[in-house]
């Protein structure tokens, strides 16, 4: 009985087969975070994406959500060396200066190693939550995009000062 079931498992699907890769429009993030928006963007391309065919299954869902979490690893990770470059110019600064103060530059380092690792774990939680189930995958790709999102906003507020 097993072996039936597996052997049905691997059939192909051709309704799934017929539809589109996934794709998420970057513009509705982009244009949102331009009008300000903050939070209230996180999450739009990728339920766009989903609302297209193929994006109502597991697969579709993970990708979609995947695809927007590219997007905002992209911008976190170039407001991280924006703001380091800051951090490191008012380090040498003060350094020039004399006296005693506590460097930015390998604090923010810290800060965002050890914000890897908390996301890391946090979004293994909410994986752990759908018992083995195949909304682990969905909900473990959001928590990612989620908190890299609010993390590309947080140091997005350092971005420009001097």
């Amino acid at each position: 009985m097993r072996a039936a079931a597996f052997a049905l498992c691997l059939l192909p699907l051709p309704a799934l087969a017929d539809l589109p890769d996934p794709a998420i429009d970057p513009a509705l993030v982009t244009d949102c975070l331009a009008a300000g928006r903050g939070e209230a963007c996180i999450g739009l391309a990728a339920n766009a994406c989903m609302e297209q065919p193929g994006g109502f299954s597991t697969y579709g869902m993970s990708a979609c959500l995947g695809l927007e979490y590219d997007l905002w690893d992209g911008l976190l990770n170039d407001h991280y060396r924006e703001v380091m470059a800051q951090a490191r110019a008012m380090d040498e600064e003060m350094a020039g200066l004399g006296g005693t103060f506590e460097a930015q530059a390998p604090a923010l380092r810290d800060a965002q190693r050890r914000w890897i690792a908390w996301r890391d774990a946090a979004c293994a939680f909410e994986r752990s939550r759908w018992g083995g189930g195949t909304g682990a995958g969905p909900a473990g790709v959001e928590c990612m995009l989620t908190l890299t999102a609010r993390q590309a906003l947080w140091l997005d507020q350092y971005r420009g000062e001097t």
